[in-house]
């Protein structure tokens, strides 16, 4: 059982009667149902993670670092404005979707665009240039709002560093952005895994001093909305200030298929099996990295 800092005590949340639930479930599926977050979820490409892709920093030199936050970069070669043709995504349950692809120029500039928490001129000792000498088309695996996916990218070589650096080269006007929660509530729900087609095991968030009493659920056909019935133990007169994480099982009516599971206490959509969050996406968009 994995323990986990929490904000206040536990979920710092209200319990949800039964109707209180079922009154939230209903408001929660009808706001996914028309949001215009909807359908780049589940048809589209949704980037879940930074377009400039993490190197391998057990191999960087130890300038590297602090020349990446300072954006020292320098080009030493002349990039191709020319766009390239569009390319394909392709997701590991055999979904495909063809988008369109950056310039080397204009992924160069997103890679290299200064670090807004930067205040200061690169310090002479500890940081260098980031001497760009080499670019060339690549791909990497990204996660996803429909799993991971292979994505086209640009990969920049630095002089005296050992693996180039990769940004995604899919232009992000053809991305759609990480839904927003209902509020700045808990995300109650973090993920779940599928067990069999009408039964889920949640992975749930909940006060040290909470007791479970059961797992809820509202069936529309596009969405499945999930919450945990989880209250303070009356007996207890003082309580840390600390979250777990837990595991609860809920049965549906029908199997769940292509529906989205959702969060009733964010209404955000859950990941099957993944440690991405997106109530931690309220103030972070992926397609301004």
């Amino acid at each position: 059982m994995l323990l986990v800092l929490a904000a206040a005590c536990g979920t710092a949340r209200a319990p949800v009667t039964a109707d209180e639930f079922a009154d939230r479930a209903r408001d929660v599926a009808e706001r996914w149902q028309s949001s215009a977050e909807r359908e780049p979820w589940i048809e589209g490409f949704v980037p879940l993670r930074n377009l400039t892709l993490e190197p391998d920093w057990g191999r960087m030199p130890r300038w590297v670092g602090r020349s990446l936050i300072n954006s020292a970069w320098k080009l030493e070669i002349e990039l191709s404005v020319e766009v390239p043709a569009p390319a394909v995504l392709r997701w590991a349950d055999g979904g495909t979707l063809s988008v369109p692809v950056l310039a080397a120029t204009a992924a160069y500039a997103g890679l290299s665009k200064p670090k807004s928490f930067v205040d200061e001129e690169c310090p002479a000792r500890g940081c260098r240039p980031l001497r760009v000498i080499a670019v060339a088309r690549g791909e990497a695996t990204m996660p996803s709002s429909r799993g991971d996916v292979r994505v086209p990218t640009w990969d920049f070589t630095v002089k005296g560093v050992p693996e180039p650096f990769r940004r995604v080269a899919v232009d992000p006007a053809a991305m759609g952005g990480p839904p927003r929660p209902v509020n700045d509530g808990i995300q109650e729900v973090r993920t779940y895994e599928v067990h069999a087609p009408t039964e889920l095991q949640l992975s749930y968030l909940h006060g040290t001093c909470d007791t479970t009493y059961g797992s809820r659920v509202h069936e529309t056909p596009e969405a499945v909305v999930v919450d945990v019935d989880v209250r303070p133990d009356d007996d207890v007169d003082f309580c840390n200030a600390m979250g777990k994480i837990d595991r609860i099982g809920v049965t549906l009516r029908e199997p769940l298929g292509r529906r989205v599971v959702l969060d009733s206490s964010s209404g955000v959509p859950l990941l099957s099996q993944s440690d991405i969050h997106l109530v931690e996406f309220q103030n972070y968009d992926p397609r301004r990295s």
